[in-house]
């Protein structure tokens, strides 16, 4: 039995620990009439997620697989998953967190008797932890987890994390490193004067767009992901867009990773279908890189890079998407990436100048309304 500590439980700590009870009483239930201790673990693949036309967002759909304790192919990974959940519930407890990292080194032991151990590695802990995620309908967050911390914003915006005032106008050249846990009960906004949200793919563009105060010039917040953004950025977007009505555009590189990255911030997830919810933006904006921008810009053709057949196989997969399918803008977009047969970074726009991207391209393109949806 964990030590319980005088922490102040908030009411999402509140709602965790009573579903993990019920959990637990759920199968000594089971146990209590002779059942076999089982429960059903929502299904995270591609077969169970749908399109919601109306929301505009990826949904988990309600197929479920069972997980019992006396069945020799489900019985380790039923004791895993009730294992993660004492672990959750220890951590909620005491009032701290913990990484995955860190969780599954919590709950790693030989289990007496026998040779057997609970994890043999980090990869066998971390698909026990999202389905405790769907299991108990909450963000790996809520129940005290974090992951590697990637991504940084600057901008005009005041804000509390965990009791400290900061301002993300004076941060320097570094920015402010955005938390895995960005949820209420951490970060919260103290005033803002941002007009809307820029986020772009990579820490160098980010850095670009810093050093040239294109936050300051434009009024706005400036974010990264290091590529497709970690759950903490995703979610403090998200916060943002709802919570401070900001607008939200996408400066991506013009590649299928670029379009991903895109429809990730702005449906969700596929492989996490179950958080759309609280993390998906219908509304962001693709304000770039695009395929006409090669031409457009009089790029030098040294800035090219070749498509490769998984680039090629991986951008006509993007065009089946349901929520890609039915748009011409975004059909026309992929087309004509194939059709040129290269592939372009944002950096390539310095070849005109250095900051070509922050003086010319993202102004216009804001000026003009020109974006894709």
């Amino acid at each position: 039995m964990s030590k319980t500590s005088d922490n102040k439980l908030t009411k999402t700590d509140i709602q965790t620990l009573s579903n993990l009870t019920g959990l637990a009483d759920l199968v000594v239930k089971q146990a209590n009439k002779k059942h076999t201790p089982a429960i059903d673990i929502p299904i995270r693949a591609l077969s169970n997620i749908s399109f919601n036309e109306r929301k505009r967002i990826i949904e988990m759909g309600r197929r479920t697989s069972q997980r019992q304790l006396f069945n020799l192919s489900q019985a380790k990974s039923f004791m895993q998953t009730m294992l993660v959940t004492s672990g959750v519930k220890q951590l909620i407890d005491q009032g701290k967190t913990t990484s995955i990292r860190g969780l599954f080194y919590l709950l790693k032991h030989t289990i007496p008797g026998v040779k057997e151990e609970t994890f043999d590695e980090q990869a066998d802990c971390d698909p026990i932890i999202e389905d405790c995620e769907v299991l108990l309908n909450s963000l790996r967050e809520e129940l005290h987890l974090y992951a590697q911390k990637r991504g940084d914003m600057v901008g005009e915006i005041q804000i509390i994390d965990s009791g400290d005032e900061i301002d993300c106008s004076r941060m320097g050249s570094g920015g402010y490193g955005v938390p895995s846990i960005v949820e209420p009960d951490v970060i919260q906004f103290k005033k803002c004067n941002a007009k809307f949200i820029l986020h772009v793919e990579k820490d160098t563009v980010w850095q670009r767009f810093n050093e040239d105060k294109f936050w300051k010039k434009h009024h706005c917040i400036l974010t990264h992901g290091a590529g497709q953004p970690p759950r903490g950025v995703r979610r403090l977007l998200y916060r943002m867009h709802h919570e401070l009505n900001l607008p939200i555009f996408c400066l991506l590189d013009n590649d299928p990773w670029g379009y991903y990255i895109y429809s990730v911030i702005k449906q969700g997830s596929i492989n996490l279908a179950f958080e759309s919810q609280r993390m998906a933006i219908p509304e962001a904006k693709y304000i770039g890189l695009r395929s006409v921008d090669f031409a457009k810009c009089k790029l030098s053709d040294s800035v090219k890079i070749t498509l490769n057949e998984q680039d090629k196989k991986r951008a006509k997969q993007i065009a089946e998407y349901p929520w890609f399918k039915k748009k011409k803008a975004w059909q026309k977009e992929i087309a004509t990436m194939l059709e040129n047969g290269f592939k372009l970074e944002v950096e390539a726009l310095t070849n005109r100048d250095i900051s070509f991207v922050t003086e010319k391209y993202v102004p216009e393109r804001l000026d003009e309304g020109n974006f894709l949806d």
